[in-house]
């Protein structure tokens, strides 16, 4: 199918263009052209060569849910057409989440689907026992990516890339054949650029929400790095519509707002995954959103201008939970997590 792109946001932050990260969009009729035809799509995960689905599967959704329905949960999407795996030891008290997929993952063809992990130790001791610990839980002798988790500070990225850091440990599992492929997961620009500017790797997993990019272009200087250095991106907080409106009714105990809407999140779907680089998206950690997300994925087709606009107009007034983390970073100041509710807290860990 021909593609027409449009290299312009509608009403976007100015040095879109400048950056190459705006949004492909294609017309009406192309993008009824480029309907789904009820399969999940797949795409290639940059340079490693792995097909993965443009739905990943949130681990951190097991942390709310007894074993029965998280087996469920994760056979479930298996049967749709989802193929990506992704789980933290942060993810649940004590590894849960972990101990969770693991025995979900039981009796699916390990070859058919793609298993992420990830790390929050900076240092090579910490990352071995943590790669050998979430081994085990998960039954498994090989992780297809193993990531670095949660970057928020540059210093943070310089230890772990540093003489005794995470880095030294993960290349030497590469070369057992414990881990085929090595990405990092971020919450500031300044920790993502600090990170692929260190090391040449291979995914790249951060924040790219309609609402943080359309209100204070968050996520494109990150996108434009990554296509510069040929790393794919995984899209969290795909659904993020901003942070929750003072008094207003929260639907779910969550620390920001995800859409709930089918029409949204496919809206919301169609758009991340139409800017260069994105492979992926990750929905809030919830079994039912991460059932929309799927409808979202077998619904999905280029974005268009309309699509776009539409988002845009959703943004607005949309508060960041992002900026002040940024903030903090930025200053000179011991970074704290300024989400007291966010699953920093709540859940021993944070979903990126």
């Amino acid at each position: 199918m021909k593609r027409r792109s449009f290299l312009k946001v509608v009403g976007g932050v100015t040095g879109t263009v400048a950056l190459g990260v705006a949004p492909i969009l294609v017309s009406e009729s192309e993008a009824a052209a480029g309907a789904a035809n009820g399969e999940m799509p797949k795409r290639v995960l940059g340079r490693t060569g792995f097909k993965v689905s443009v739905v990943g599967f949130a681990g951190l959704a097991l942390t709310h849910y007894p074993q029965d329905e998280c087996t469920r949960g994760v056979h479930k999407a298996f049967d749709r057409g989802l193929n990506y795996y992704d789980v933290a030891p942060a993810y649940g008290k004590d590894g849960a989440c972990e101990i969770k997929m693991g025995e979900a993952l039981q009796g699916l063809d390990r070859s058919r689907y793609i298993l992420a992990c990830k790390t929050k130790m900076r240092d090579k001791d910490g990352c071995r026992l943590e790669l050998e610990r979430s081994l085990k839980r998960l039954k498994t002798d090989h992780f297809d990516l193993y990531q670095m988790h949660h970057l928020v500070k540059p210093e943070d990225v310089k230890k772990a890339l540093g003489p005794g850091g995470a880095l030294e440990t993960i290349l030497k599992a590469k070369e057992e054949g414990k881990i085929r492929a090595i990405g990092f997961s971020a919450h500031t620009t300044k920790a993502a650029l600090e990170a692929l500017r260190g090391f040449n790797y291979d995914t790249v997993m951060f924040p790219i929400s309609f609402a943080e990019y359309y209100t204070r272009g968050f996520g494109k200087e990150v996108l434009a790095l990554a296509k510069e250095k040929g790393a794919a991106v995984l899209s969290i907080k795909t659904l993020h519509s901003g942070a929750w409106p003072q008094g207003a009714e929260r639907t779910r105990q969550w620390w920001y707002r995800p859409l709930e809407k089918q029409e949204d999140i496919n809206l919301a779907y169609r758009w991340t995954l139409s800017l260069p680089g994105v492979v992926a998206g990750f929905p809030p950690s919830f079994l039912d959103l991460q059932d929309k997300s799927i409808e979202a994925g077998l619904a999905y087709r280029p974005a268009t201008e309309a699509d776009a606009k539409k988002l845009e107009e959703m943004a607005q007034g949309s508060g960041s939970i992002f900026k002040r983390e940024e903030d903090s970073v930025a200053s000179v100041h011991r970074y704290h997590s300024p989400y007291p509710h966010s699953p920093h807290e709540c859940c021993e860990g944070e979903w990126a």
